[in-house]
């Protein structure tokens, strides 16, 4: 099959080719190879025939694997299809790696400058308001903690190292913060963006190499489960070899109403990712959560503003998942629609999703447990009924 890499695509002229983004619209309209136009796949049958035939259709998707698929069907159609190699996230890589050469140094300190002010000046409300207020209810940091800032690549770990960043230079609590990663054998491209947005953003890495990519590739039943299980504990292993008391992961307010949404639908059970937790597997050990209470739209927000570009899905296993543009979604992204569903609804349901396990009335459920405890309303109903104690 023909292919090209982006390199060689940036020295043909535009104006002879036609460039497919066959990306989700939203993927899209974040950032595309100069020129392209958007088709997404689950359009992509009926408008392929819209693209003009007379010229060389060259098509992108995130990996360059997807789109495989379009060129041979642009191909069946008669149509001069070539496949770019790599895909969007090529294109990425390049651009960073261009953007973070010697010669753009004054511009990337400038860059940075401006990505740390938005933090604190634009997204006051939405992000750093939120961010201190979680810190505060929580007690999630605490005069003296030495956290591992435990940083994946994405949109949501790289927006909480430099919260915490910005919290050691202008806050009051004094505490040491390293900010770990783990390359459980990423691709080099992936492995590339990450280490040139560390440095776009201003976030000294601290790095360590483990072999769990390959660990679990031969694995069939629950992959990702295993995957993110051995993950955890090499984190919480490396951090404590640091002298660290605390990990610290970015999820987000929208991950805490999906999880309550999972366990009520496909679990049958009230509960929810709590904000921090006792290690039972490190002594002395916490997991704490320090983006408990800000909402993914305004990550995006922050995000696009700033026009960074952060990867989406690094596990090598993967890499067609419907974060990047294929595949079939997970239960988790069930949820997300089903959450994008509510808001348009009503402004207030994600809110009241999250406040019921925040204020739950033991006297209006059926039952209960609490440390190998269970309690069936049953137990001491007629008691409450003699007493006068139930409300209709």
């Amino acid at each position: 099959m023909n292919t090209i890499s982006v390199e060689e695509l940036e020295k043909i002229d535009s104006s002879e080719i036609t460039i497919v983004d066959v990306r989700p619209a939203d993927q899209y309209s974040r950032g595309s190879f100069p020129g392209a136009v958007s088709i997404p796949l689950d359009e992509f049958d009926e408008k392929m025939e819209s693209v003009d035939k007379d010229k060389t259709v060259y098509v992108l998707c995130h990996t360059g694997d997807r789109s495989q698929e379009c060129v041979e069907k642009f191909a069946e159609a008669g149509y001069d299809a070539v496949n770019i190699e790599g895909g969007y996230r090529a294109y990425l890589r390049l651009s960073l790696s261009r953007f973070m050469a010697d010669d753009a140094e004054e511009q990337k300190k400038q860059k940075t400058k401006e990505i740390e002010h938005s933090i604190i000046k634009t997204f006051r409300k939405t992000i750093w308001r939120p961010f201190t207020k979680a810190l505060n209810e929580y007690q999630l940091i605490q005069e003296g903690d030495k956290v591992a800032v435990c940083i994946s690549g994405g949109k949501d770990s790289m927006l909480m190292a430099k919260l915490i960043q910005e919290l050691q230079r202008h806050g009051k609590i004094h505490f040491e913060a390293v900010f770990l990663v783990m390359n459980p054998g990423y691709n080099a491209d992936n492995w590339k963006i990450i280490q040139e947005n560390a440095k776009l953003l201003g976030i000294p890495l601290t790095v360590f190499e483990s072999d769990i990519f390959d660990t679990v590739a031969e694995i069939e039943k629950n992959p990702c489960y295993l995957c993110a299980r051995m993950r955890r504990g090499y984190l919480y292993s490396h951090a404590k070899e640091l002298g660290c008391n605390k990990i610290a992961l970015g999820h987000h307010f929208d991950d805490v109403i999906e999880t309550i949404l999972m366990g009520m639908l496909y679990s049958g059970k009230v509960e929810t990712m709590m904000p921090k937790l006792h290690s039972q597997n490190f002594e002395g050990m916490e997991l704490i959560r320090p983006m408990y209470l800000i909402k993914e739209s305004a990550i995006k927000a922050w995000r696009d503003t700033n026009g960074l570009h952060f990867i989406q899905c690094a596990c090598r296993f993967t890499e067609n998942c419907v974060s990047c543009g294929g595949g079939r979604g997970s239960k988790r992204d069930e949820m997300k629609e089903l959450v994008a569903q509510f808001r348009n609804t009503s402004s207030v349901i994600e809110t009241n999703i999250f406040n019921s396990v925040r204020d739950i009335n033991l006297r209006t459920v059926m039952g209960y447990h609490k440390d190998g405890e269970y309690y069936n309303f049953l137990d001491d109903y007629d008691q409450r009924g003699n007493k006068g104690v139930d409300k209709e």
